[in-house]
């Protein structure tokens, strides 16, 4: 049977919750970031992307580009809520959703046709309850493969629908430029035009093994590609090795406790998709980026496996005690926690001993508490107004721009 893939990405989506949640900003060039010599743009408006903003350049060159643009500080707290009645309507359609950040996933609606109809049927409906639901645009695109799925929504964008039958998969492919193939970044793009290759047609018509040879292993995957071949299923938080959550920030942080709300918010995030899944983590990991852009990560093992976001946050903190106290601390721009060697929970043992059954009850309140009134109903004291403003001001892209390069990434 040929599956259905449907990709939704939304449009701009920091920016349009802004726009959204203030009228004066609807139609307006719109920057959503942090200090304007030192921060990156997280989000831009379409009426400012004319001018040349885009997401993750610096904010100086921003502010140059469009003086007369609305610069907007981030608000994570409102993107997180949006985000997640965005993936309860993805989940309303079929239980096959790979969340790739917190405004993107793919969704396999293979087994969902018979009820929905079609894969373009099902991308209209779930375009139409998004801007009905959360009054903010989205883009689809429905195709057999994740690749040609995820190209047909950033063609379709702003607020579109492209849709590629599986016969067309290949002339579809063949009239774009080799850049569009996972895979290929500036570097590979420039050997690949070397050869003559600058279309993806053009590496379509070479063989495996002559691509083998120029690029080894690169090579077979891009040639694969190339044809539209691309096996990999979608995975849903309770089939993925791992899930995780991170932020890249709209200003460097330059003390570890000015990590710590993030770190909190990330692994409560981690939680609640893990709950979701009906698994838990035996493992933890730590990830960080120092304005160097030097990656570091650490990993812990638990003693106990679980689902809940302040043990998380407990493992985390003190894996970043540890980085510190050996390595000093350089500021950040980036930090991410997430969870590792999932399973399911035990039917009894560690934890449901006293404490650990006090905290599954008080989880299953907060997730209905969110379920109903969203998540910024019932928040923890360390992200509330007063104590938890750096971490609504992080700049989730994260889960945008850092997922862009993780969630929105070429694989």
């Amino acid at each position: 049977m040929t599956r259905t893939i449907v990709h939704v990405d939304m449009d701009a989506f920091y920016a349009s919750v802004e726009q959204r949640d203030d009228p004066s900003l609807r139609g307006r060039p719109v920057i959503v970031g942090g200090h304007p010599s030192r921060g990156v743009v997280l989000a831009a408006s379409y009426e400012v992307r004319p001018f040349g903003v885009r997401s993750a350049i610096p904010m100086s060159r921003a502010v140059r580009l469009a003086p007369h643009a609305v610069v907007v500080r981030p608000r994570f707290d409102a993107y997180v809520a949006a985000s997640e009645r965005l993936h309860a309507i993805f989940e309303s359609v079929t239980p096959l959703v790979e969340p790739l950040s917190l405004d993107e996933a793919f969704l396999d609606v293979t087994g969902s046709r018979a009820l929905f109809g079609d894969g373009a049927a099902i991308a209209r409906s779930l375009r139409a309850r998004i801007r009905e639901e959360l009054s903010l645009p989205a883009s689809a695109g429905v195709a057999s493969v994740k690749f040609v799925a995820k190209i047909a929504s950033d063609l379709a964008k702003p607020d579109g629908l492209r849709v590629v039958e599986a016969d067309d998969t290949v002339p579809f492919l063949a009239a774009l430029p080799v850049a569009r193939l996972w895979g290929v970044g500036p570097r590979t793009e420039a050997r690949l035009v070397a050869f003559g290759l600058r279309l993806v047609g053009d590496v379509a018509a070479r063989s495996p093994e002559w691509m083998e040879a120029q690029l080894g292993a690169l090579g077979v995957h891009l040639a694969k590609l190339s044809r539209g071949d691309d096996a990999r299923a979608v995975v849903p938080d309770r089939d993925a090795k791992s899930v995780g959550a991170e932020d890249t920030f709209s200003e460097d942080l330059d003390a570890p406790e000015a990590l710590h709300p993030h770190l909190l918010s990330q692994a409560l995030r981690v939680g609640r998709r893990l709950r979701r899944a009906g698994r838990v983590a035996r493992a933890v990991v730590l990830k960080l980026k120092t304005t160097e852009f030097k990656l570091v990560t650490r990993r812990t093992t638990l003693a106990t496996a679980t689902d809940d976001g302040q043990a998380l946050f407990a493992e985390a903190r003190a894996m970043l005690a540890r980085y510190v106290s050996v390595e000093g601390f350089s500021p950040m721009r980036l930090c991410g926690v997430s969870a590792q060697d999932l399973e399911e929970p035990a039917r009894q043992g560690a934890l449901f001993a006293p404490d650990g059954l006090k905290r599954a009850k008080l989880n299953a309140a907060l997730d209905k508490i969110h379920a109903v009134f969203g998540r910024s109903s019932v928040v923890p004291a360390d992200l509330a107004p007063d104590t938890g403003r750096a971490a609504r001001r992080a700049a989730g892209e994260g889960e945008s721009i850092t997922e862009r390069l993780d969630t929105r990434r070429r694989r």
